[in-house]
């Protein structure tokens, strides 16, 4: 078991995945970063980190599958000898956006089986895993963080089984952070606003110019950096008399107003 605390991160390789590993491996965390598709791009997360310093191993896996989820936890454990903190931040889009009344299920399978299924099963198994050494006094402060969005409360009917499985993330969010208060273990969700990332390439002009016009209080999107400097400040143990909590990183989207 090495000597410092470890960080299983998924879908990690890129995105705003990419600035949360990068993010904790700076608070001196060793990051497991999960990929499922690029490698190129999960070794460049993993040289991002060593060149300043840090600790970091990849690891392949669909998380959506359970024999990937048990290898993920596996080589997590015969890597660094623990987990410590858990990101449930993997996740799809649908691939081509639509009325939902044409909604197909094999689509919304997919989308389910890997950003909700997974997570949920992932948290079991990793949960089972920090109990287990919280019992031995091997780790102190675990915690898990879902990587839910703005769409786990803000309806887009064109993107129904993305938006459906994060409403899903945060009710599991709530869930977890009830049962495993009793062991010492915090389970978080961050909701992002609309963040600069390649998975909105095809909708980055559209989204730029409602926030232009006034759609959020901070009328620009946001970066992932933003986003792993919180998933960062829960990992120091900023926050130590919470569970269950929603931090938006979104410019003040969810603010109602009239």
């Amino acid at each position: 078991m090495i000597d410092r605390r470890v960080a299983l991160v998924t879908g990690g390789s890129r995105g705003i995945g990419r600035a949360i590993s990068v993010a904790l491996a700076a608070e001196d965390l060793a990051v497991m970063v999960n990929y499922n598709e690029d490698l190129d791009a999960a070794n460049e997360t993993r040289g991002l980190i060593e060149k300043k310093g840090g600790l970091a191993e990849v690891c392949h896996g669909d998380i959506s599958a359970p024999s990937h989820r048990d290898l993920l936890v596996e080589h997590t454990l015969s890597t660094f000898g623990r987990i410590d903190l858990l990101v449930n931040n993997a996740g799809i889009g649908h691939p081509s956006p639509g009325d939902i009344l044409e909604s197909k299920v094999k689509i919304y399978d997919r989308v389910m089986k890997t950003n909700l299924k997974g997570p949920f099963f992932l948290t079991c198994n990793v949960a089972r895993v920090m109990i287990e050494l919280m019992e031995r006094e091997a780790i102190d402060r675990p915690a898990i963080i879902n990587i839910s969005s703005i769409r786990s409360f803000a309806a887009g009917e064109k993107n129904a089984e993305y938006c459906l499985s994060k409403a899903g993330l945060s009710m599991m969010t709530k869930l977890f952070a009830v049962r495993l208060a009793r062991h010492g273990i915090a389970v978080y969700e961050i909701a992002p606003g609309v963040i600069d990332t390649e998975m909105i390439r095809q909708t980055r002009e559209q989204y730029a110019k409602a926030l232009a016009d006034g759609a959020a209080p901070m009328q620009r999107m946001g970066r992932p950096e933003e986003v792993g400097r919180a998933v960062a400040a829960i990992a120091r143990g900023d926050f130590p008399y919470s569970t269950g909590q929603v931090f938006h990183i979104d410019g003040g989207f969810h603010v109602q107003k009239l």
